[in-house]
């Protein structure tokens, strides 16, 4: 696929939904894809900009690229989807799109560590995936997370991460969402100084 061409990164994703995205979210009761759409809407219902808008739907693009079932967690693998999806995704998108994907997960050993009413808050499929993606973090990975430029981002979507798992919630289609990965792709093409 050309590097540069937006309709066709924009195709190969919403393919990628329409091939796996309606397989379930690993342990909770909606899709892949409803998941990505849910946490998009609250990006955008937030006033984020388009770039995080775009992490926000596309942060488990790692599921829809792996080979492993998605219940990988219970049968105690971790799937590394946020560092698949970033890699994946890094070859078309900016830093503001791809740094909060890669990390999504570390923001969940973040809040874990220290935020113990967030950690009594997480559905058990997400306490399953945190021992697998190594537990809460030690005093020295939370400063290092907490010295990294893109680590507020990476939190803010871990929120709507977490929230995004609402069965029957109404969210606008993919293709409305596509408009913006669009848009930022189109954006990256005519300034590719990112």
């Amino acid at each position: 696929m050309p590097h540069n061409d937006p309709a066709a990164i924009v195709a190969e994703i919403r393919q990628r939904f329409q091939e796996k995205g309606n397989e379930m979210y690993a342990g909770e009761a909606i899709s892949q894809t409803e998941h990505a759409l849910q946490a998009a809407f609250a990006a955008e219902q937030a006033g984020e900009s388009a770039e995080l808008i775009v992490a926000a739907l596309l942060h488990d693009i790692g599921h829809l690229l792996h080979k492993h079932a998605e219940d990988c967690a219970s049968q105690g693998i971790d799937d590394l989807h946020e560092r698949i999806g970033a890699q994946w995704l890094v070859r078309y998108f900016p830093k503001a799109v791809t740094e909060p994907i890669r990390l999504h997960v570390a923001a969940k050993r973040y809040r874990c560590a220290t935020d113990a009413a967030y950690a009594n808050r997480l559905s058990p499929a997400s306490m399953l995936s945190l021992q697998l993606q190594g537990g809460p973090f030690d005093s020295v990975e939370q400063e290092e997370f907490e010295h990294n430029p893109w680590s507020q981002a990476a939190l803010r979507l871990r929120n709507w991460d977490e929230a995004a798992k609402v069965p029957g919630f109404a969210t606008p289609e993919l293709e409305y969402f596509l408009t913006y990965v669009r848009s930022v792709l189109q954006q990256q093409t005519s300034d590719p100084g990112e």
